[in-house]
């Protein structure tokens, strides 16, 4: 009894490790995004400025193409993980 209890307390441990691992990993990944978010905002901003319009299209462009990006990574990840179970 008492080794089981032990077993369940080391592996409940380790998981707990995985998921903080997972959660820093995540938000340093949000972070790198962010900084990428500011870079290519400026970017546009540069060579597509608001006054002429050409910005706000830009700007939507971007959106639907990083959008069409993380459903695609997102639909790669998933099936990724179903064909390793």
């Amino acid at each position: 009894m008492l080794d089981n209890f032990k077993k369940e307390t080391k592996k409940v441990g380790t998981e707990v490790k995985q998921k903080i691992g997972t959660y820093v990993l995540a938000g340093f990944g949000l972070v790198a995004g962010l900084a990428w978010n500011e870079a290519i905002k400026g970017l546009i901003e540069r060579y597509f400025p608001l006054a002429s319009g050409g910005g706000l299209l830009a700007k939507f462009i971007y959106a639907v193409i990083i959008t069409i990006v993380i459903v695609v990574v997102s639909i790669y990840i998933l099936k990724s993980e179903k064909s390793n179970k």
